[in-house]
């Protein structure tokens, strides 16, 4: 459950792989106390990429944990959990993170993880949303948000937006578009998670307490 109002703004950690376009959305977003929302760390599988230093920049902790540098997955998987408990998340947001958390992960968050994903769930899961929407003649594609578990792109639903599919689109042209739809939805939804808290039912994910 997320912090009552007026006990002070819910506590994010983000992950991410690569630019953080979704993360600097967050932060842009958080500069606002009217927002409820602060990112108190980011974290990332790899070094050197732009979303850690968008997070430098404003003095926020970054880690990094690369699968690389542990023997087996699991082994990872229970070090981003114990870096990312340090830091007493509210809510962790994987903003373009492209490594499945796992058990151990997600015994710890379990229902305080949110992901993005580039099509209207359940339609198009995995990792090629737009071709897959492209390629089945959809006229209408979208984002998604949900709570993660322990399937691929299979969780509670949050948010979604639709984006409509034009004529001559090609897989990176409807991309870009979903992208955009998809950082609104993220800052929108995660604000709404942070100052209204947020029950899970039946799969239903309504804001409010």
């Amino acid at each position: 459950m997320l912090p009552a109002t007026g006990s002070g703004p819910a506590r994010l950690v983000v992950l991410v792989s690569g630019s953080g376009t979704n993360l600097q959305a967050l932060l842009d977003a958080c500069a606002d106390p009217a927002y409820g929302a602060q990112v108190v760390a980011v974290g990332a599988d790899r070094d050197g990429i732009e979303g850690l230093a968008r997070a430098e920049r404003l003095a926020i902790p970054t880690f990094v944990r690369e699968v690389s540098s542990f023997e087996t997955r699991e082994g990872w998987d229970r070090a981003v959990r114990d870096i990312v408990m340090r830091f007493d998340p509210d809510l962790v947001v994987l903003a373009g993170f492209m490594k499945l958390v796992g058990d151990d992960f997600l015994d710890e968050f379990a229902g305080r993880v949110v992901n993005t994903h580039p099509a209207l769930l359940p339609s198009f899961p995995g990792m090629h949303g737009p071709a897959d929407a492209l390629a089945h003649g959809v006229k209408v594609t979208g984002a998604t948000l949900f709570l993660v578990d322990a399937g691929v792109d299979t969780g509670p639903i949050v948010a979604q937006t639709a984006v409509p599919v034009e004529p001559g689109d090609t897989v990176e042209s409807l991309h870009e578009r979903i992208k955009v739809a998809e950082r609104a939805m993220l800052v929108d939804a995660v604000g709404r998670m942070a100052r209204d808290g947020f029950t899970v039912e039946d799969r239903k994910v309504r804001f409010g307490r």
